[in-house]
Protein backbone atom coordinates (compact mmCIF):
# COMPACT_ATOMS: atom_id res chain seq x y z
CA UNK A 1 0.00 0.00 0.00
CA UNK A 2 1.16 3.53 -0.82
CA UNK A 3 2.76 4.82 2.39
CA UNK A 4 2.14 8.48 1.53
CA UNK A 5 -1.57 7.82 0.86
CA UNK A 6 -1.91 6.16 4.26
CA UNK A 7 -0.63 9.26 6.06
CA UNK A 8 -2.72 11.58 3.89
CA UNK A 9 -5.86 9.63 4.72
CA UNK A 10 -4.89 9.51 8.40
CA UNK A 11 -4.36 13.27 8.46
CA UNK A 12 -7.90 13.79 7.20
CA UNK A 13 -9.17 11.76 10.18
CA UNK A 14 -7.37 13.67 12.96
CA UNK A 15 -9.94 15.50 15.15
CA UNK A 16 -9.78 19.28 14.88
CA UNK A 17 -7.61 19.30 11.75
CA UNK A 18 -9.46 21.12 8.99
CA UNK A 19 -8.45 21.99 5.45
CA UNK A 20 -6.77 25.30 6.29
CA UNK A 21 -4.73 23.86 9.17
CA UNK A 22 -3.71 20.88 7.04
CA UNK A 23 -2.33 23.17 4.34
CA UNK A 24 -0.37 25.11 6.97
CA UNK A 25 1.08 21.90 8.38
CA UNK A 26 2.09 20.63 4.95
CA UNK A 27 3.76 23.94 4.09
CA UNK A 28 5.95 23.68 7.20
CA UNK A 29 6.52 19.93 7.40
CA UNK A 30 6.61 19.05 3.69
CA UNK A 31 4.40 15.95 3.73
CA UNK A 32 1.64 14.23 5.66
CA UNK A 33 4.09 11.62 6.95
CA UNK A 34 6.46 14.29 8.25
CA UNK A 35 3.60 15.87 10.21
CA UNK A 36 3.15 12.69 12.25
CA UNK A 37 6.90 12.30 12.84
CA UNK A 38 7.61 15.93 13.83
CA UNK A 39 8.06 16.40 17.57
CA UNK A 40 5.52 18.24 19.70
CA UNK A 41 7.73 21.26 20.32
CA UNK A 42 8.16 21.99 16.60
CA UNK A 43 4.52 21.29 15.76
CA UNK A 44 3.15 23.58 18.46
CA UNK A 45 5.30 26.47 17.21
CA UNK A 46 3.81 26.36 13.70
CA UNK A 47 1.51 29.40 13.28
CA UNK A 48 -2.11 28.51 14.05
CA UNK A 49 -1.31 25.08 15.51
CA UNK A 50 -0.53 25.31 19.23
CA UNK A 51 -0.16 22.64 21.88
CA UNK A 52 -3.72 21.28 21.71
CA UNK A 53 -3.60 20.58 17.97
CA UNK A 54 -0.08 19.17 18.24
CA UNK A 55 -1.27 16.74 20.92
CA UNK A 56 -4.22 15.72 18.76
CA UNK A 57 -1.86 14.86 15.89
CA UNK A 58 0.68 12.94 17.96
CA UNK A 59 -1.96 10.99 19.89
CA UNK A 60 -3.68 9.82 16.70
CA UNK A 61 -3.60 6.02 16.62
CA UNK A 62 -6.21 5.03 14.05
CA UNK A 63 -3.92 4.22 11.16
CA UNK A 64 -5.66 0.86 10.82
CA UNK A 65 -8.92 2.74 10.12
CA UNK A 66 -7.14 4.89 7.55
CA UNK A 67 -5.86 1.71 5.89
CA UNK A 68 -9.40 0.30 5.80
CA UNK A 69 -10.60 3.47 4.04
CA UNK A 70 -7.90 3.06 1.41
CA UNK A 71 -8.90 -0.56 0.86
CA UNK A 72 -12.53 0.54 0.39
CA UNK A 73 -11.41 3.06 -2.22
CA UNK A 74 -9.46 0.40 -4.06
CA UNK A 75 -12.42 -1.99 -3.99
CA UNK A 76 -14.70 0.73 -5.42
CA UNK A 77 -12.06 1.82 -7.98
CA UNK A 78 -11.93 5.28 -6.46
CA UNK A 79 -8.87 7.47 -6.91
CA UNK A 80 -7.55 9.81 -4.24
CA UNK A 81 -6.19 13.25 -4.98
CA UNK A 82 -4.23 15.09 -2.29
CA UNK A 83 -3.73 18.82 -2.79
CA UNK A 84 0.02 18.40 -3.28
CA UNK A 85 -0.54 15.95 -6.17
CA UNK A 86 0.14 17.18 -9.70
CA UNK A 87 -3.32 16.01 -10.80
CA UNK A 88 -5.14 17.90 -8.05
CA UNK A 89 -7.25 20.66 -9.67
CA UNK A 90 -5.10 23.80 -9.81
CA UNK A 91 -8.15 26.08 -9.77
CA UNK A 92 -9.27 24.54 -6.50
CA UNK A 93 -5.82 25.06 -5.00
CA UNK A 94 -6.42 28.81 -5.32
CA UNK A 95 -9.36 28.61 -2.88
CA UNK A 96 -8.37 28.98 0.77
CA UNK A 97 -11.15 26.71 2.08
CA UNK A 98 -10.80 24.03 -0.60
CA UNK A 99 -10.64 20.38 0.52
CA UNK A 100 -7.16 18.88 0.75
CA UNK A 101 -8.37 15.40 -0.17
CA UNK A 102 -10.68 14.56 -3.07
CA UNK A 103 -12.20 11.22 -4.02
CA UNK A 104 -12.69 10.77 -7.75
CA UNK A 105 -13.94 8.19 -10.19
CA UNK A 106 -14.10 8.31 -13.97
CA UNK A 107 -12.06 9.43 -16.92
CA UNK A 108 -11.33 13.15 -16.84
CA UNK A 109 -8.73 15.85 -16.31
CA UNK A 110 -9.58 18.42 -13.64
CA UNK A 111 -6.94 20.75 -15.11
CA UNK A 112 -8.32 21.16 -18.62
CA UNK A 113 -7.91 24.67 -20.04
CA UNK A 114 -11.67 25.38 -20.22
CA UNK A 115 -13.92 24.43 -17.31
CA UNK A 116 -17.32 25.95 -16.49
CA UNK A 117 -19.92 25.18 -13.84
CA UNK A 118 -23.64 25.30 -14.53
CA UNK A 119 -26.14 25.47 -11.67
CA UNK A 120 -29.78 26.35 -11.14
CA UNK A 121 -33.16 25.39 -9.77
CA UNK A 122 -34.34 21.82 -9.33
CA UNK A 123 -37.66 22.82 -10.89
CA UNK A 124 -36.32 23.75 -14.32
CA UNK A 125 -38.80 25.22 -16.79
CA UNK A 126 -38.94 24.71 -20.54
CA UNK A 127 -37.16 28.07 -20.85
CA UNK A 128 -34.16 26.79 -18.88
CA UNK A 129 -34.11 23.48 -20.72
CA UNK A 130 -34.19 25.10 -24.15
CA UNK A 131 -31.53 27.62 -23.22
CA UNK A 132 -29.17 24.87 -21.99
CA UNK A 133 -29.77 22.76 -25.08
CA UNK A 134 -28.78 25.62 -27.39
CA UNK A 135 -26.02 27.00 -25.17
CA UNK A 136 -24.13 23.74 -24.65
CA UNK A 137 -24.51 22.85 -28.32
CA UNK A 138 -23.00 26.20 -29.31
CA UNK A 139 -20.04 25.99 -26.91
CA UNK A 140 -19.29 22.35 -27.79
CA UNK A 141 -16.59 23.29 -30.39
CA UNK A 142 -14.55 24.75 -27.51
CA UNK A 143 -14.60 21.35 -25.76
CA UNK A 144 -15.10 22.73 -22.24
CA UNK A 145 -15.55 20.51 -19.20
CA UNK A 146 -19.04 20.96 -17.73
CA UNK A 147 -19.27 20.79 -13.93
CA UNK A 148 -22.50 20.55 -11.96
CA UNK A 149 -24.01 18.89 -8.91
CA UNK A 150 -26.05 15.93 -10.26
CA UNK A 151 -29.23 17.37 -8.71
CA UNK A 152 -32.66 17.41 -10.33
CA UNK A 153 -33.42 20.21 -12.77
CA UNK A 154 -30.71 22.42 -14.23
CA UNK A 155 -27.85 20.27 -12.88
CA UNK A 156 -28.80 16.99 -14.49
CA UNK A 157 -29.94 18.71 -17.70
CA UNK A 158 -26.44 20.21 -17.95
CA UNK A 159 -24.84 16.78 -17.55
CA UNK A 160 -27.19 15.22 -20.09
CA UNK A 161 -26.62 17.95 -22.68
CA UNK A 162 -22.87 17.65 -22.18
CA UNK A 163 -23.09 13.90 -22.81
CA UNK A 164 -25.22 14.51 -25.89
CA UNK A 165 -22.54 16.83 -27.26
CA UNK A 166 -19.71 14.45 -26.30
CA UNK A 167 -18.27 16.86 -23.73
CA UNK A 168 -16.54 15.81 -20.54
CA UNK A 169 -18.84 16.40 -17.58
CA UNK A 170 -18.14 16.09 -13.85
CA UNK A 171 -20.67 15.68 -11.05
CA UNK A 172 -19.71 17.00 -7.62
CA UNK A 173 -21.29 14.89 -4.89
CA UNK A 174 -22.56 15.81 -1.43
CA UNK A 175 -22.14 12.19 -0.32
CA UNK A 176 -19.67 9.36 -0.43
CA UNK A 177 -18.77 8.04 -3.87
CA UNK A 178 -20.80 4.88 -3.27
CA UNK A 179 -24.06 6.77 -2.72
CA UNK A 180 -25.39 8.42 -5.87
CA UNK A 181 -27.97 11.05 -4.97
CA UNK A 182 -30.58 11.14 -6.29
CA UNK A 183 -30.43 7.41 -7.06
CA UNK A 184 -32.45 7.93 -10.25
CA UNK A 185 -29.39 9.65 -11.76
CA UNK A 186 -27.18 6.56 -11.52
CA UNK A 187 -27.74 5.86 -15.21
CA UNK A 188 -26.26 9.24 -16.12
CA UNK A 189 -23.29 8.70 -13.82
CA UNK A 190 -22.52 5.42 -15.62
CA UNK A 191 -22.50 7.31 -18.93
CA UNK A 192 -20.32 10.04 -17.46
CA UNK A 193 -17.63 7.55 -16.49
CA UNK A 194 -16.47 7.24 -20.10
CA UNK A 195 -15.83 10.96 -20.57
CA UNK A 196 -16.13 12.59 -17.18
CA UNK A 197 -17.09 11.23 -13.79
CA UNK A 198 -17.77 12.18 -10.19
CA UNK A 199 -15.81 13.76 -7.35
CA UNK A 200 -16.44 14.24 -3.66
CA UNK A 201 -14.64 15.31 -0.51
CA UNK A 202 -16.64 12.79 1.53
CA UNK A 203 -15.51 9.31 2.53
CA UNK A 204 -17.30 6.16 1.36
CA UNK A 205 -20.58 5.63 3.18
CA UNK A 206 -21.26 9.33 3.85
CA UNK A 207 -24.95 10.04 3.33
CA UNK A 208 -26.05 13.28 1.61
CA UNK A 209 -27.04 15.27 4.70
CA UNK A 210 -28.41 18.78 4.13
CA UNK A 211 -25.31 20.50 5.54
CA UNK A 212 -23.11 18.76 2.96
CA UNK A 213 -24.65 20.61 0.02
CA UNK A 214 -23.39 24.15 0.76
CA UNK A 215 -19.89 22.68 1.23
CA UNK A 216 -20.27 20.79 -2.03
CA UNK A 217 -21.14 24.07 -3.77
CA UNK A 218 -17.73 25.58 -3.00
CA UNK A 219 -16.10 22.74 -4.94
CA UNK A 220 -18.41 23.33 -7.92
CA UNK A 221 -17.40 27.00 -7.91
CA UNK A 222 -13.72 26.31 -7.23
CA UNK A 223 -13.21 23.80 -10.03
CA UNK A 224 -14.24 26.27 -12.72
CA UNK A 225 -13.22 29.44 -14.50
CA UNK A 226 -16.83 30.62 -14.41
CA UNK A 227 -20.14 29.71 -12.80
CA UNK A 228 -23.33 30.02 -14.84
CA UNK A 229 -26.72 30.33 -13.14
CA UNK A 230 -29.49 29.41 -15.58
CA UNK A 231 -32.63 29.56 -13.43
CA UNK A 232 -32.85 30.31 -9.71
CA UNK A 233 -35.47 31.48 -7.26
CA UNK A 234 -34.82 34.19 -4.68
CA UNK A 235 -33.04 31.73 -2.36
CA UNK A 236 -31.30 28.44 -2.96
CA UNK A 237 -28.11 26.53 -3.57
CA UNK A 238 -27.47 28.08 -7.00
CA UNK A 239 -27.20 31.56 -5.46
CA UNK A 240 -24.90 30.20 -2.75
CA UNK A 241 -22.64 28.79 -5.47
CA UNK A 242 -22.68 32.14 -7.31
CA UNK A 243 -21.76 33.98 -4.11
CA UNK A 244 -18.88 31.59 -3.45
CA UNK A 245 -17.64 31.99 -7.03
CA UNK A 246 -17.65 35.76 -6.59
CA UNK A 247 -15.67 35.40 -3.37
CA UNK A 248 -13.16 33.26 -5.27
CA UNK A 249 -12.82 36.08 -7.81
CA UNK A 250 -14.25 33.85 -10.56
CA UNK A 251 -16.55 35.05 -13.32
CA UNK A 252 -20.26 34.60 -12.68
CA UNK A 253 -22.96 34.65 -15.37
CA UNK A 254 -26.73 34.63 -15.05
CA UNK A 255 -29.39 34.00 -17.68
CA UNK A 256 -32.06 36.74 -17.51
CA UNK A 257 -35.71 35.74 -17.39
CA UNK A 258 -39.25 37.06 -17.21
CA UNK A 259 -39.76 39.50 -14.35
CA UNK A 260 -42.82 37.64 -13.10
CA UNK A 261 -41.24 34.19 -13.15
CA UNK A 262 -40.15 32.94 -9.72
CA UNK A 263 -37.26 30.95 -11.18
CA UNK A 264 -35.89 34.02 -12.94
CA UNK A 265 -35.86 36.20 -9.83
CA UNK A 266 -32.54 34.90 -8.53
CA UNK A 267 -30.81 35.40 -11.89
CA UNK A 268 -32.32 38.84 -12.44
CA UNK A 269 -31.23 39.92 -8.96
CA UNK A 270 -27.66 38.75 -9.57
CA UNK A 271 -27.53 40.86 -12.73
CA UNK A 272 -29.23 43.85 -11.09
CA UNK A 273 -26.83 43.83 -8.15
CA UNK A 274 -23.81 43.46 -10.48
CA UNK A 275 -22.97 40.07 -9.00
CA UNK A 276 -23.17 38.39 -12.41
CA UNK A 277 -22.60 39.19 -16.06
CA UNK A 278 -25.68 38.82 -18.23
CA UNK A 279 -25.61 35.67 -20.35
CA UNK A 280 -27.78 35.51 -23.46
CA UNK A 281 -25.72 33.24 -25.73
CA UNK A 282 -22.47 31.34 -26.09
CA UNK A 283 -20.90 34.49 -27.55
CA UNK A 284 -20.99 36.13 -24.12
CA UNK A 285 -18.85 33.35 -22.65
CA UNK A 286 -16.50 33.46 -25.63
CA UNK A 287 -16.03 37.19 -25.18
CA UNK A 288 -15.56 37.32 -21.40
CA UNK A 289 -13.41 34.20 -21.13
CA UNK A 290 -11.48 34.92 -24.33
CA UNK A 291 -12.31 31.57 -25.90
CA UNK A 292 -11.28 30.96 -29.46
CA UNK A 293 -12.06 27.72 -31.31
CA UNK A 294 -8.91 25.80 -32.16
CA UNK A 295 -6.73 28.39 -30.46
CA UNK A 296 -3.21 27.11 -29.83
CA UNK A 297 -1.18 28.80 -27.14
CA UNK A 298 1.20 30.90 -29.15
CA UNK A 299 2.33 34.47 -29.54
CA UNK A 300 1.69 36.63 -32.56
CA UNK A 301 5.30 37.70 -32.14
CA UNK A 302 6.70 34.24 -32.92
CA UNK A 303 7.86 35.30 -36.40
CA UNK A 304 9.91 38.14 -35.04
CA UNK A 305 11.87 37.52 -31.83
CA UNK A 306 13.43 41.01 -31.66
CA UNK A 307 10.80 42.11 -29.14
CA UNK A 308 11.93 39.32 -26.79
CA UNK A 309 15.53 40.56 -26.81
CA UNK A 310 14.35 43.96 -25.56
CA UNK A 311 12.86 42.50 -22.36
CA UNK A 312 14.74 42.13 -19.09
CA UNK A 313 15.33 38.73 -17.48
CA UNK A 314 12.19 38.76 -15.33
CA UNK A 315 9.94 39.92 -18.20
CA UNK A 316 11.25 37.17 -20.47
CA UNK A 317 10.63 34.61 -17.74
CA UNK A 318 7.05 35.85 -17.28
CA UNK A 319 6.25 35.78 -21.01
CA UNK A 320 7.73 32.31 -21.51
CA UNK A 321 5.88 30.94 -18.48
CA UNK A 322 2.53 32.25 -19.73
CA UNK A 323 3.13 30.72 -23.17
CA UNK A 324 4.11 27.38 -21.62
CA UNK A 325 0.83 27.30 -19.68
CA UNK A 326 -1.68 27.50 -22.55
CA UNK A 327 -1.20 31.26 -22.83
CA UNK A 328 -3.69 31.92 -20.03
CA UNK A 329 -2.54 32.28 -16.43
CA UNK A 330 -3.86 33.56 -13.14
CA UNK A 331 -1.47 36.09 -11.62
CA UNK A 332 -1.09 34.02 -8.44
CA UNK A 333 -0.11 30.94 -10.47
CA UNK A 334 2.30 33.06 -12.49
CA UNK A 335 3.95 34.33 -9.34
CA UNK A 336 4.28 30.80 -7.96
CA UNK A 337 5.69 29.28 -11.16
CA UNK A 338 8.17 32.09 -11.82
CA UNK A 339 9.05 32.46 -8.11
CA UNK A 340 8.68 36.22 -8.51
CA UNK A 341 6.89 37.88 -5.54
CA UNK A 342 3.34 39.04 -6.32
CA UNK A 343 4.05 42.75 -5.83
CA UNK A 344 7.02 42.62 -8.23
CA UNK A 345 5.24 40.52 -10.84
CA UNK A 346 2.36 43.00 -10.91
CA UNK A 347 4.80 45.75 -11.83
CA UNK A 348 6.44 43.65 -14.55
CA UNK A 349 3.04 42.74 -16.04
CA UNK A 350 2.02 46.38 -16.11
CA UNK A 351 5.18 47.21 -18.06
CA UNK A 352 4.48 44.34 -20.46
CA UNK A 353 0.94 45.66 -20.97
CA UNK A 354 2.31 49.10 -21.79
CA UNK A 355 4.61 47.49 -24.36
CA UNK A 356 1.62 45.73 -25.92
CA UNK A 357 3.00 42.26 -25.20
CA UNK A 358 0.67 41.03 -22.46
CA UNK A 359 -3.12 41.34 -22.37
CA UNK A 360 -5.26 41.43 -19.21
CA UNK A 361 -8.19 38.98 -19.07
CA UNK A 362 -11.14 38.79 -16.66
CA UNK A 363 -10.42 37.24 -13.26
CA UNK A 364 -6.84 38.54 -12.95
CA UNK A 365 -5.61 36.32 -15.77
CA UNK A 366 -3.10 37.24 -18.45
CA UNK A 367 -2.09 36.10 -21.91
CA UNK A 368 0.61 37.04 -24.40
CA UNK A 369 -0.96 38.87 -27.35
Amino acid sequence: MDDSRLYQMALSMVPGIGNVITKTLISYCGSAKNIFTTNKNKLSKIPGIGEKTANSILKFNQFDEAEKELIKCKDHQIDLLFFTDAKFPRRLKECIDAPVLLFSKGNFDLNESKVISIVGTRQATSYGREFLEQFINHIAPHQPVIVSGLAYGIDVISHKEALKNKLSTIGVMASGMDIIYPSSHKKYVYEMMENGGIVSEYKIGTIPDAHNFPSRNRIIAGLSDATIVVEASEKGGALITAEIANNYNRDVFAVPGNVGNNYSKGCNDLIKKHKANILTSAKDIEYYLNWEVGKVAESSYDDDQKWLEELNKEEKHIVQTILENENNMLIDDLSWKTQIPLNFIATHILNLEFKGIVKSLPGKRYRVK
